[in-house]
């Protein structure tokens, strides 16, 4: 059963963590909106579409992003001020043990960090699908993809020199397919060709092909054709942050794809997958920190327990960083790399957490 202290540390924790995230949230969005106004009014985007397509899903993103570092400066702010007012010493030399102390530290962040999870793996995929289709509308510059070059199931070689977002036109396609026996059976050439969105449809204009006997069929050329291929143009034009967007089944499914075509993208996925589980238990490492440096009394008030506790979130941010490039250019595996910093922390934290009674 939950005691009344218990309670009032529970109630002190979630309030002042989802007061701060407010009061964050609300600058973020303030500066954003000076930043992209003249954008927004320049193309003309609805009013409903800023609040609710972009406006809702940068706010659920964001806040989720810096939920743990929000969650340690919370802890570090109230933790400290009952420092400050001798509230926590009777608690602290009670001779309770070290985890009943942090019973409902843990409890809180417990809640936080599963409605994290939820976030991360099922709500922020979907607002960020709907926030960035708006910011491609009514904000982004053009994406242009310039020799796209890349193999696909079935032995397929796939090439075009260009294609822009804003003619959503891919230029000079071409396609080539082998069989089994490593015998070229199969090739196609558009000078224009178009994807019908959501679907493996394309419309080719200006085509010349060649099938079965290849290379020494006859080459046959039609002004227009309809046609489907294994793929569609949206695998083919995705910006650095698509990741965000994709769900954890439909994120496996890609980075198996891209593995197939060799892509260099590989380890940015899979550290976007890993670290959706492994962020949020960030949440415990950085409460125990919280707790540890701000629980006693130091000269200078909250402002000196906040300086350290915010040298502690950069050096945390830093590690993981460190380790995203240890992913990507070393080739270091993408979910070991992911929860080495926790791993880490977690140390230090329960080092500082019992260095604190002593």
């Amino acid at each position: 059963m939950l005691k009344i202290l218990d309670k009032y540390i529970i109630r002190k924790f979630l309030s002042t963590f989802f007061f701060m995230l407010g009061i964050i949230m609300l600058f973020a969005v303030v500066f954003d909106v000076s930043e992209k106004l003249s954008e927004f009014i320049s193309h003309r985007a609805p009013f409903s579409a800023i609040i609710f397509e972009y406006y809702l899903g940068f706010i659920i993103y964001h806040g989720n992003m810096f939920s743990s570092m929000i969650i340690f400066i919370s802890v570090i702010w109230f933790t400290a001020k009952m420092a400050q007012d001798t509230e926590i010493i009777p608690m602290w030399f009670s001779g309770r043990p070290i985890n009943r102390f942090l019973r409902p530290y843990i409890i809180a962040s417990t809640i936080l960090m599963i409605l994290s999870l939820v976030l991360n793996h099922f709500i922020v995929p979907r607002t960020n699908k709907i926030r960035l289709e708006f910011e491609e509308k009514y904000y982004r510059d053009v994406m242009t993809v310039e020799n796209y070059h890349a193999e696909y199931p079935g032995n397929q070689i796939v090439y075009f020199s260009n294609y822009s977002t804003q003619e959503d036109e891919v230029k000079d396609l071409v396609v080539q397919q082998w069989n089994d026996s490593m015998q070229p059976c199969f090739f196609i050439k558009a000078r224009k060709a178009k994807n019908i969105r959501g679907t493996n449809k394309w419309i080719l204009t200006d085509v010349y092909e060649k099938r079965l006997d290849f290379p020494k069929g006859t080459l046959i050329h039609t002004a227009k054709k309809d046609t489907v291929f294994s793929f569609q143009i949206d695998e083919m034009s995705q910006r650095e942050n698509i990741a965000e967007t994709m769900t954890y089944s439909e994120l496996t499914k890609m980075i198996e794809r891209e593995k197939f075509k060799g892509s260099a993208f590989v380890p940015y996925y899979e550290i976007e997958l890993y670290q959706r589980t492994s962020y949020p238990f960030a949440t415990y490492i950085l409460t125990i920190i919280g707790v540890a440096v701000s629980s006693r009394k130091k000269r200078g008030g909250v402002g000196v327990n906040i300086a350290i506790g915010l040298g502690f979130v950069f050096v945390y941010i830093f590690s993981m960083k460190v380790m995203a490039v240890a992913a990507i250019k070393i080739g270091f595996p993408a979910y070991i790399s992911v929860w080495i910093p926790n791993i880490l922390f977690a140390i230090v934290a329960l080092f500082l957490f019992r260095s604190a009674q002593k």
